[in-house]
């Protein structure tokens, strides 16, 4: 296994080695949480070509479409296997580059971006002093002013997910479920990979006030899919364009809707590093 950070557990870059992240996002349902995430990030970006910093940006996915859109996008990533192949997405007017690197440990000079993404390394920092010093890195790295996004998996996903799939009529499962909703602290004790790994799963109060707290102004927290998520027959549907369209009317009319932020599997935080 190649080198990474320290104090990472061994079984979170397993999982990511051997997990195509961006066939996740651009397959099935999975191209849901892709679409709302640019709708979005797409509504607050600043004028192109914004310098933007994509920390957890694994192969590239997200920074494909932001160097399509006419950003520059330097991708920061613990797996030195999603930094070559990051470094190989090529955009239409913007460009991207790559280096290894650790949420908590940024490259970089201070004030040297106007946004930072923090898409992936929420899930997986389980001490909530290494959320704030991944949120603080981001705050550090961004002029005053600009933008920072930050994705985080919801309390209740694996219970969604467990009742969808089956999992929760397992004992097994079922156990880490209950830590889940207790906690927030998932593990998987078992070789499973589709239980997921070593993540943190945030109350979506929890992650508006860890931005707050990490020194950030907070704009929004919204929910990314909504119900359509746990429901797998519009798989079958997405690829209408007018049905697409409805499933994605169905998550942005909920959104912002505090009593059905947790139904999302996954949220969004848009805050702004104070001037």
């Amino acid at each position: 296994m190649a080198e990474v950070a320290p104090e990472v557990p061994s079984e979170v870059v397993e999982h990511y080695e051997t997990t195509d992240e961006g066939r996740r996002l651009t397959e099935g349902l999975g191209r849901l949480e892709l679409l709302r995430t640019q709708e979005v990030l797409r509504r607050h970006l600043p004028d192109r070509p914004a310098r933007i910093l994509d920390v957890g940006g694994a192969t590239g996915v997200h920074a494909r479409w932001l160097a399509d859109d006419g950003h520059d996008v330097h991708v920061v990533d613990l797996v030195p296997a999603h930094v070559e192949k990051a470094r190989a997405q090529t955009g239409s007017v913007g460009r991207v580059t790559a280096e290894v690197g650790d949420a908590r440990r940024l490259p970089g000079a201070d004030a040297g971006f106007d946004v930072a993404l923090v898409m992936g390394p929420l899930y997986h920092l389980t001490d909530r002093a290494d959320r704030l010093l991944a949120l603080g890195e981001a705050r550090r790295v961004v002029r005053p002013g600009g933008l920072i996004f930050a994705a985080a998996i919801s309390r209740f996903a694996s219970l969604f997910d467990g009742l969808v799939s089956g999992f929760l009529f397992e004992s097994r499962f079922r156990a880490i479920v209950d830590r889940d909703l207790a906690e927030g602290q998932h593990r998987n004790p078992t070789d499973r990979p589709d239980w997921f790994t070593t993540a943190y799963f945030h109350h979506p109060d929890e992650l508006r006030h860890e931005a707050v707290d990490a020194g950030l102004d907070v704009i929004e927290v919204v929910g990314v899919e909504g119900l359509a998520k746990w429901l797998p027959h519009l798989e079958a549907r997405f690829d209408a364009e007018q049905d697409r369209d409805t499933i994605l009317f169905a998550a942005r009319v909920i959104e912002a809707e505090p009593t059905l932020l947790g139904l999302s599997a996954h949220l969004i935080l848009v805050a702004r590093n104070p001037s």
